[in-house]
């Protein structure tokens, strides 16, 4: 049992950084091209959201890393929350 946990644990799984997003009509999507800037509805300086399955499961800020973006954790859901947020159902065996 121990070795199927530590394969579970070892799967890869997209994780997203949403700065924002925004509602707009398939022809302004249509329309858009490079040099459009899109308005979010968020103040730049609110904290970024950290997803995983398009569930929520924690924030953070915006941070450097050399010539990358990172994001700097400042919360993080619990870790049953962040299995739910995976397909599971966060409960303990």
């Amino acid at each position: 049992m121990a070795t199927d946990v530590d394969t579970i644990l070892k799967l890869s799984v997209p994780l997203l950084v949403m700065v924002g997003e925004r509602k707009m009509s398939v022809e302004d999507v249509l329309s858009l091209g490079p040099g459009a800037i899109l308005e979010l509805e968020r103040p730049a300086d609110s904290d970024l959201i950290l997803m995983v399955n398009n569930k929520t499961i924690g924030s953070g800020q915006a941070v450097k890393v050399g010539e990358n973006f990172g994001i700097k954790i400042t919360h993080i859901d619990s870790a049953a929350d962040r299995i739910t947020a995976m397909g599971g159902d966060g409960s303990e065996e």
